[in-house]
Protein backbone atom coordinates (compact mmCIF):
# COMPACT_ATOMS: atom_id res chain seq x y z
CA UNK A 1 0.00 0.00 0.00
CA UNK A 2 1.46 3.31 -1.05
CA UNK A 3 2.03 5.74 1.80
CA UNK A 4 1.35 9.40 1.10
CA UNK A 5 3.45 11.55 3.44
CA UNK A 6 3.92 15.17 4.21
CA UNK A 7 6.70 16.25 6.57
CA UNK A 8 6.24 19.09 9.03
CA UNK A 9 7.31 20.14 12.49
CA UNK A 10 4.79 20.50 15.29
CA UNK A 11 5.96 22.06 18.52
CA UNK A 12 4.80 21.01 21.97
CA UNK A 13 3.04 24.35 22.26
CA UNK A 14 0.16 22.95 20.25
CA UNK A 15 -2.33 22.19 23.00
CA UNK A 16 -4.10 18.88 23.09
CA UNK A 17 -3.12 17.25 19.82
CA UNK A 18 -1.97 14.01 21.41
CA UNK A 19 -1.79 11.69 18.41
CA UNK A 20 0.11 13.91 15.97
CA UNK A 21 2.10 16.20 18.25
CA UNK A 22 4.15 13.27 19.49
CA UNK A 23 5.96 12.89 16.15
CA UNK A 24 7.60 15.24 13.68
CA UNK A 25 6.44 13.36 10.57
CA UNK A 26 2.70 13.55 9.92
CA UNK A 27 1.18 11.23 7.37
CA UNK A 28 -2.13 9.90 6.19
CA UNK A 29 -2.20 6.40 4.79
CA UNK A 30 -4.75 3.91 3.63
CA UNK A 31 -5.09 0.77 5.76
CA UNK A 32 -6.85 -2.52 5.02
CA UNK A 33 -10.55 -2.54 5.71
CA UNK A 34 -13.96 -1.29 4.68
CA UNK A 35 -15.89 1.89 5.33
CA UNK A 36 -19.43 2.44 4.10
CA UNK A 37 -19.59 3.01 0.35
CA UNK A 38 -19.78 6.69 -0.50
CA UNK A 39 -17.63 7.57 2.51
CA UNK A 40 -14.13 7.24 3.88
CA UNK A 41 -13.25 6.57 7.49
CA UNK A 42 -10.18 8.24 9.05
CA UNK A 43 -8.74 7.03 12.36
CA UNK A 44 -6.74 8.72 15.16
CA UNK A 45 -8.67 11.99 15.35
CA UNK A 46 -9.87 11.98 18.97
CA UNK A 47 -9.58 15.04 21.19
CA UNK A 48 -6.42 15.84 23.10
CA UNK A 49 -6.05 17.31 26.58
CA UNK A 50 -8.97 19.37 27.84
CA UNK A 51 -8.55 23.03 26.92
CA UNK A 52 -11.01 25.30 28.79
CA UNK A 53 -10.25 28.24 26.51
CA UNK A 54 -11.77 26.41 23.56
CA UNK A 55 -14.90 25.82 25.63
CA UNK A 56 -15.03 29.44 26.75
CA UNK A 57 -14.65 30.55 23.15
CA UNK A 58 -17.48 28.21 22.17
CA UNK A 59 -15.64 26.94 19.08
CA UNK A 60 -15.80 23.16 19.30
CA UNK A 61 -15.68 20.60 16.50
CA UNK A 62 -18.30 18.21 17.89
CA UNK A 63 -19.57 15.56 15.49
CA UNK A 64 -22.60 13.27 15.85
CA UNK A 65 -22.00 9.55 15.84
CA UNK A 66 -23.17 7.96 12.58
CA UNK A 67 -25.09 5.40 14.61
CA UNK A 68 -28.50 6.86 15.43
CA UNK A 69 -28.89 5.62 18.08
CA UNK A 70 -25.50 4.43 19.30
CA UNK A 71 -27.16 2.00 21.70
CA UNK A 72 -30.76 0.80 21.53
CA UNK A 73 -32.72 -1.14 24.16
CA UNK A 74 -32.69 -4.90 24.10
CA UNK A 75 -35.58 -6.62 22.35
CA UNK A 76 -36.06 -9.34 24.99
CA UNK A 77 -38.93 -7.58 26.72
CA UNK A 78 -41.43 -5.09 25.34
CA UNK A 79 -40.52 -2.20 27.69
CA UNK A 80 -37.80 -0.37 25.77
CA UNK A 81 -36.66 3.07 26.88
CA UNK A 82 -33.06 3.76 27.94
CA UNK A 83 -31.44 7.05 28.87
CA UNK A 84 -29.49 8.63 31.81
CA UNK A 85 -25.99 7.58 30.66
CA UNK A 86 -22.95 7.75 32.95
CA UNK A 87 -19.61 6.71 31.43
CA UNK A 88 -16.87 5.74 33.88
CA UNK A 89 -13.29 5.18 32.77
CA UNK A 90 -11.84 1.83 33.88
CA UNK A 91 -8.57 0.08 33.00
CA UNK A 92 -8.76 -0.73 29.29
CA UNK A 93 -11.96 1.17 28.57
CA UNK A 94 -15.21 2.28 30.16
CA UNK A 95 -18.27 1.08 31.99
CA UNK A 96 -21.35 2.78 30.56
CA UNK A 97 -24.19 2.86 33.09
CA UNK A 98 -27.73 3.86 32.13
CA UNK A 99 -31.28 3.62 33.45
CA UNK A 100 -34.95 2.94 32.59
CA UNK A 101 -36.30 -0.09 30.66
CA UNK A 102 -33.72 -2.13 28.80
CA UNK A 103 -36.03 -4.59 27.08
CA UNK A 104 -37.67 -5.86 30.28
CA UNK A 105 -41.05 -7.31 31.17
CA UNK A 106 -42.34 -4.42 33.29
CA UNK A 107 -42.24 -0.63 33.14
CA UNK A 108 -40.11 -0.28 36.28
CA UNK A 109 -36.89 1.70 35.97
CA UNK A 110 -33.72 -0.17 36.79
CA UNK A 111 -30.00 0.53 36.38
CA UNK A 112 -27.92 -1.32 33.75
CA UNK A 113 -24.40 -1.20 32.36
CA UNK A 114 -22.27 -2.34 29.45
CA UNK A 115 -18.51 -2.49 28.98
CA UNK A 116 -16.62 -1.02 26.03
CA UNK A 117 -13.03 -0.48 25.03
CA UNK A 118 -13.78 1.99 22.22
CA UNK A 119 -17.49 2.92 22.15
CA UNK A 120 -17.76 0.79 19.03
CA UNK A 121 -18.52 -2.59 20.57
CA UNK A 122 -20.50 -3.07 23.79
CA UNK A 123 -20.27 -6.22 25.90
CA UNK A 124 -21.15 -7.63 29.33
CA UNK A 125 -24.63 -6.10 29.31
CA UNK A 126 -26.26 -6.58 32.67
CA UNK A 127 -28.71 -5.27 35.25
CA UNK A 128 -26.93 -3.56 38.14
CA UNK A 129 -29.75 -2.22 40.38
CA UNK A 130 -33.22 -3.75 40.69
CA UNK A 131 -35.99 -1.35 41.67
CA UNK A 132 -36.84 -3.42 44.76
CA UNK A 133 -39.07 -1.51 47.20
CA UNK A 134 -39.58 1.32 44.73
CA UNK A 135 -41.51 1.65 41.50
CA UNK A 136 -38.46 3.20 39.84
CA UNK A 137 -34.72 3.51 40.42
CA UNK A 138 -33.14 5.54 37.63
CA UNK A 139 -30.98 8.55 36.68
CA UNK A 140 -27.64 6.99 37.49
CA UNK A 141 -24.47 9.03 37.99
CA UNK A 142 -21.42 6.88 38.72
CA UNK A 143 -17.82 7.19 39.88
CA UNK A 144 -15.14 4.54 40.30
CA UNK A 145 -13.41 4.29 43.68
CA UNK A 146 -9.72 3.47 44.25
CA UNK A 147 -10.62 -0.10 45.28
CA UNK A 148 -12.34 -0.74 41.94
CA UNK A 149 -15.90 -0.55 43.23
CA UNK A 150 -18.46 1.86 41.80
CA UNK A 151 -20.46 4.41 43.72
CA UNK A 152 -23.79 5.10 42.04
CA UNK A 153 -26.04 8.05 42.80
CA UNK A 154 -29.55 7.43 41.52
CA UNK A 155 -33.05 8.67 42.21
CA UNK A 156 -35.72 6.47 43.77
CA UNK A 157 -39.48 6.89 43.43
CA UNK A 158 -41.80 7.18 45.26
CA UNK A 159 -40.90 8.60 48.65
CA UNK A 160 -44.40 9.78 49.46
CA UNK A 161 -44.96 11.27 45.99
CA UNK A 162 -41.38 12.51 45.48
CA UNK A 163 -38.08 11.45 43.93
CA UNK A 164 -35.15 11.28 46.35
CA UNK A 165 -31.45 10.50 45.90
CA UNK A 166 -30.26 6.98 46.62
CA UNK A 167 -26.66 5.76 46.93
CA UNK A 168 -25.36 2.31 45.97
CA UNK A 169 -21.95 0.66 46.16
CA UNK A 170 -21.34 -2.18 43.69
CA UNK A 171 -18.40 -4.33 42.66
CA UNK A 172 -18.78 -5.66 39.14
CA UNK A 173 -16.88 -8.63 37.70
CA UNK A 174 -13.92 -7.59 35.57
CA UNK A 175 -15.29 -7.78 32.04
CA UNK A 176 -11.84 -8.70 30.73
CA UNK A 177 -11.55 -11.68 33.07
CA UNK A 178 -14.25 -13.70 31.33
CA UNK A 179 -16.48 -13.75 34.40
CA UNK A 180 -20.00 -14.92 33.62
CA UNK A 181 -23.08 -12.77 34.30
CA UNK A 182 -24.10 -15.19 37.07
CA UNK A 183 -21.04 -14.06 39.03
CA UNK A 184 -22.90 -10.86 39.93
CA UNK A 185 -26.31 -10.48 41.48
CA UNK A 186 -27.99 -7.08 41.01
CA UNK A 187 -28.39 -4.96 44.11
CA UNK A 188 -32.03 -4.76 45.21
CA UNK A 189 -32.96 -1.23 46.23
CA UNK A 190 -34.42 -0.57 49.68
CA UNK A 191 -35.11 2.54 51.74
CA UNK A 192 -31.75 1.93 53.43
CA UNK A 193 -30.10 3.19 50.23
CA UNK A 194 -31.71 6.65 50.47
CA UNK A 195 -29.31 9.58 50.84
CA UNK A 196 -29.78 12.75 52.90
CA UNK A 197 -28.71 16.38 52.52
CA UNK A 198 -28.28 18.12 55.84
CA UNK A 199 -28.54 21.89 55.75
CA UNK A 200 -30.69 22.07 52.63
CA UNK A 201 -33.82 23.34 54.34
CA UNK A 202 -36.36 22.25 51.67
CA UNK A 203 -34.98 18.70 51.46
CA UNK A 204 -38.01 16.97 53.00
CA UNK A 205 -40.27 18.46 50.34
CA UNK A 206 -37.68 18.35 47.52
CA UNK A 207 -38.35 16.51 44.28
CA UNK A 208 -34.99 15.53 42.74
CA UNK A 209 -35.89 13.50 39.66
CA UNK A 210 -32.81 13.04 37.44
CA UNK A 211 -30.77 15.93 38.83
CA UNK A 212 -28.18 14.11 40.94
CA UNK A 213 -24.68 14.29 39.45
CA UNK A 214 -21.84 12.87 41.57
CA UNK A 215 -18.17 13.86 41.46
CA UNK A 216 -15.36 12.39 43.57
CA UNK A 217 -12.43 14.70 44.35
CA UNK A 218 -9.82 14.55 47.11
CA UNK A 219 -11.80 12.04 49.14
CA UNK A 220 -14.99 14.13 48.99
CA UNK A 221 -18.18 13.22 47.16
CA UNK A 222 -19.72 16.27 45.51
CA UNK A 223 -23.42 16.00 44.75
CA UNK A 224 -24.69 18.53 42.21
CA UNK A 225 -28.46 18.58 42.34
CA UNK A 226 -31.64 20.44 41.56
CA UNK A 227 -35.08 20.54 43.14
CA UNK A 228 -38.26 20.80 41.09
CA UNK A 229 -40.06 22.18 44.14
CA UNK A 230 -37.48 24.95 44.52
CA UNK A 231 -36.65 25.47 40.86
CA UNK A 232 -34.12 27.76 39.22
CA UNK A 233 -30.72 26.79 40.63
CA UNK A 234 -28.16 24.01 40.55
CA UNK A 235 -26.89 23.29 44.08
CA UNK A 236 -23.97 21.39 45.59
CA UNK A 237 -23.59 19.22 48.67
CA UNK A 238 -20.54 17.34 49.98
CA UNK A 239 -20.01 14.06 51.82
CA UNK A 240 -17.23 11.77 53.01
CA UNK A 241 -19.30 8.59 52.63
CA UNK A 242 -21.36 9.36 49.53
CA UNK A 243 -24.65 8.98 51.37
CA UNK A 244 -24.89 11.62 54.10
CA UNK A 245 -24.35 15.04 52.52
CA UNK A 246 -23.95 18.54 53.88
CA UNK A 247 -25.34 21.42 51.81
CA UNK A 248 -22.68 23.73 50.32
CA UNK A 249 -24.97 26.20 48.56
CA UNK A 250 -26.16 27.17 45.07
CA UNK A 251 -23.60 27.13 42.27
CA UNK A 252 -25.46 28.00 39.05
CA UNK A 253 -28.59 30.16 38.71
CA UNK A 254 -30.27 28.34 35.83
CA UNK A 255 -33.60 26.51 35.34
CA UNK A 256 -31.76 23.50 33.90
CA UNK A 257 -31.19 19.89 34.94
CA UNK A 258 -27.64 18.96 35.89
CA UNK A 259 -26.56 15.44 34.87
CA UNK A 260 -22.77 15.31 35.03
CA UNK A 261 -19.78 17.27 36.34
CA UNK A 262 -16.16 16.41 35.57
CA UNK A 263 -12.96 17.94 36.92
CA UNK A 264 -9.82 18.58 34.84
CA UNK A 265 -6.50 20.16 35.77
CA UNK A 266 -5.14 21.90 32.64
CA UNK A 267 -1.81 23.51 33.44
CA UNK A 268 -2.16 22.27 37.02
CA UNK A 269 -5.22 24.44 37.67
CA UNK A 270 -8.69 22.96 38.30
CA UNK A 271 -11.51 23.37 35.83
CA UNK A 272 -14.97 21.86 36.26
CA UNK A 273 -17.28 21.06 33.35
CA UNK A 274 -21.02 20.71 33.97
CA UNK A 275 -23.50 19.15 31.54
CA UNK A 276 -27.19 20.17 31.61
CA UNK A 277 -30.45 19.64 29.75
CA UNK A 278 -34.09 20.77 29.85
CA UNK A 279 -36.04 17.92 28.19
CA UNK A 280 -36.06 19.87 24.94
CA UNK A 281 -33.96 19.93 21.76
CA UNK A 282 -30.62 21.08 23.22
CA UNK A 283 -27.88 20.60 25.78
CA UNK A 284 -25.83 23.13 27.74
CA UNK A 285 -22.50 23.26 29.53
CA UNK A 286 -20.99 25.49 32.20
CA UNK A 287 -17.43 25.97 33.48
CA UNK A 288 -16.01 26.73 36.91
CA UNK A 289 -12.56 27.23 38.41
CA UNK A 290 -13.57 26.17 41.92
CA UNK A 291 -16.49 23.75 41.54
CA UNK A 292 -18.91 26.09 43.33
CA UNK A 293 -19.35 29.21 41.23
CA UNK A 294 -20.08 28.31 37.61
CA UNK A 295 -20.00 30.68 34.68
CA UNK A 296 -23.24 31.25 32.73
CA UNK A 297 -24.29 28.20 30.74
CA UNK A 298 -23.66 27.95 26.99
CA UNK A 299 -25.41 25.83 24.38
CA UNK A 300 -23.47 22.65 23.74
CA UNK A 301 -25.52 20.94 21.02
CA UNK A 302 -28.98 20.73 19.49
CA UNK A 303 -30.89 17.72 18.21
CA UNK A 304 -29.94 16.38 14.79
CA UNK A 305 -33.48 15.43 13.77
CA UNK A 306 -36.65 13.64 14.75
CA UNK A 307 -34.95 10.67 16.41
CA UNK A 308 -33.28 12.77 19.13
CA UNK A 309 -35.78 15.65 19.21
CA UNK A 310 -36.30 15.45 23.00
CA UNK A 311 -33.00 15.28 24.90
CA UNK A 312 -33.41 14.00 28.45
CA UNK A 313 -29.90 13.32 29.82
CA UNK A 314 -26.17 13.76 29.22
CA UNK A 315 -23.01 12.01 30.42
CA UNK A 316 -19.46 13.15 29.60
CA UNK A 317 -16.93 10.65 28.21
CA UNK A 318 -13.42 11.27 29.56
CA UNK A 319 -10.08 9.55 29.31
CA UNK A 320 -7.66 10.94 31.86
CA UNK A 321 -7.35 14.67 31.15
CA UNK A 322 -9.16 14.37 27.83
CA UNK A 323 -12.83 15.08 27.14
CA UNK A 324 -13.68 12.82 24.23
CA UNK A 325 -17.35 13.68 23.88
CA UNK A 326 -20.66 12.82 25.45
CA UNK A 327 -23.43 10.24 25.40
CA UNK A 328 -26.98 11.49 25.72
CA UNK A 329 -30.42 10.03 26.14
CA UNK A 330 -33.05 11.27 23.70
CA UNK A 331 -36.22 10.24 21.91
CA UNK A 332 -38.73 11.18 19.26
CA UNK A 333 -41.84 11.72 21.39
CA UNK A 334 -42.76 14.42 23.94
CA UNK A 335 -43.86 11.71 26.38
CA UNK A 336 -40.12 11.02 26.93
CA UNK A 337 -40.70 7.27 27.15
CA UNK A 338 -39.09 6.03 23.91
CA UNK A 339 -35.50 7.09 24.46
CA UNK A 340 -32.26 5.67 23.13
CA UNK A 341 -28.58 6.48 23.72
CA UNK A 342 -26.90 8.77 21.18
CA UNK A 343 -23.34 10.17 21.13
CA UNK A 344 -21.34 13.18 19.94
CA UNK A 345 -17.55 13.29 19.76
CA UNK A 346 -15.08 16.15 20.09
CA UNK A 347 -12.49 15.63 17.36
CA UNK A 348 -9.79 17.23 15.26
CA UNK A 349 -11.32 18.83 12.19
CA UNK A 350 -10.44 17.32 8.82
CA UNK A 351 -10.83 19.37 5.65
CA UNK A 352 -10.38 17.64 2.30
CA UNK A 353 -9.90 19.81 -0.79
CA UNK A 354 -10.07 17.99 -4.12
CA UNK A 355 -8.11 18.93 -7.23
CA UNK A 356 -11.09 20.96 -8.49
CA UNK A 357 -11.01 23.10 -5.36
CA UNK A 358 -14.16 21.68 -3.77
CA UNK A 359 -13.90 21.10 -0.01
CA UNK A 360 -15.41 18.38 2.13
CA UNK A 361 -15.22 18.13 5.90
CA UNK A 362 -15.91 15.28 8.25
CA UNK A 363 -19.53 15.72 9.32
CA UNK A 364 -19.92 12.58 11.41
CA UNK A 365 -17.92 10.28 13.66
CA UNK A 366 -17.80 6.59 14.43
CA UNK A 367 -16.86 6.46 18.08
CA UNK A 368 -14.43 8.97 19.60
CA UNK A 369 -11.43 8.24 17.36
CA UNK A 370 -12.84 7.90 13.83
CA UNK A 371 -14.13 10.60 11.49
CA UNK A 372 -16.32 10.01 8.44
CA UNK A 373 -16.12 12.09 5.25
CA UNK A 374 -18.75 11.74 2.54
CA UNK A 375 -17.54 11.48 -1.07
CA UNK A 376 -21.01 11.68 -2.55
CA UNK A 377 -21.20 9.85 -5.87
CA UNK A 378 -17.45 9.93 -6.50
CA UNK A 379 -15.57 6.63 -6.56
CA UNK A 380 -12.27 8.33 -5.84
CA UNK A 381 -10.92 11.84 -5.43
CA UNK A 382 -7.41 13.24 -5.29
CA UNK A 383 -6.44 16.36 -3.41
CA UNK A 384 -5.16 17.34 0.03
CA UNK A 385 -6.40 16.89 3.56
CA UNK A 386 -5.59 19.34 6.35
CA UNK A 387 -5.87 18.74 10.09
CA UNK A 388 -7.14 21.42 12.48
CA UNK A 389 -7.44 21.48 16.27
CA UNK A 390 -10.68 20.81 18.13
CA UNK A 391 -11.66 24.44 17.63
CA UNK A 392 -11.88 23.76 13.91
CA UNK A 393 -9.65 26.77 13.22
CA UNK A 394 -6.10 26.20 14.42
CA UNK A 395 -4.08 24.34 11.73
CA UNK A 396 -2.08 21.39 13.01
CA UNK A 397 -0.71 20.29 9.66
CA UNK A 398 0.03 21.62 6.23
CA UNK A 399 -2.18 20.13 3.48
CA UNK A 400 -1.33 16.43 3.08
CA UNK A 401 -1.57 14.99 -0.45
CA UNK A 402 -3.97 12.04 -0.59
CA UNK A 403 -6.24 10.00 -2.82
CA UNK A 404 -9.55 9.08 -1.18
CA UNK A 405 -11.35 5.98 -2.44
CA UNK A 406 -15.02 5.33 -1.71
CA UNK A 407 -15.40 2.70 1.03
CA UNK A 408 -11.74 2.87 2.12
CA UNK A 409 -10.21 3.35 5.57
CA UNK A 410 -7.32 5.67 6.42
CA UNK A 411 -5.33 6.63 9.48
CA UNK A 412 -3.32 9.64 10.57
CA UNK A 413 0.21 8.89 11.73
Amino acid sequence: MKLTRHILTITSAVVGFHSLAAVADVAIRRIPGQAELGTVEIHHVSAGAFNPELWRAGTLNILPDVRSPMLAPRLDGVWRNIYAPSAVEVPGGWRLFYGAWDGVTSGNDRIYCVSTTDFLTFEDRRTVIEHGEFIHVCNVSAVRLPDGTFHLMCTAYPIETLNKPAAFRVRLPDASSGAQPSAFEPVVATREHLATIEGYEPFAAADMNGINAILLEDGQYRLYFGDFKNWGHVHRASSTDGKHFRYDGPCLPAPLMVNDVKKFTPGGRPCYLMGLHANNDRLWYALSDDGMKFEPQRVLATSTGAADRYIVAIGWVTKGERLLGFVYGAGAVPGLDRNRLFARWLQKKLVFTDDAGQTRTATAALGPDRAVISLGDANELTGTIQVFAEDGKTPLSAPLPVKLVSGAVYELQ
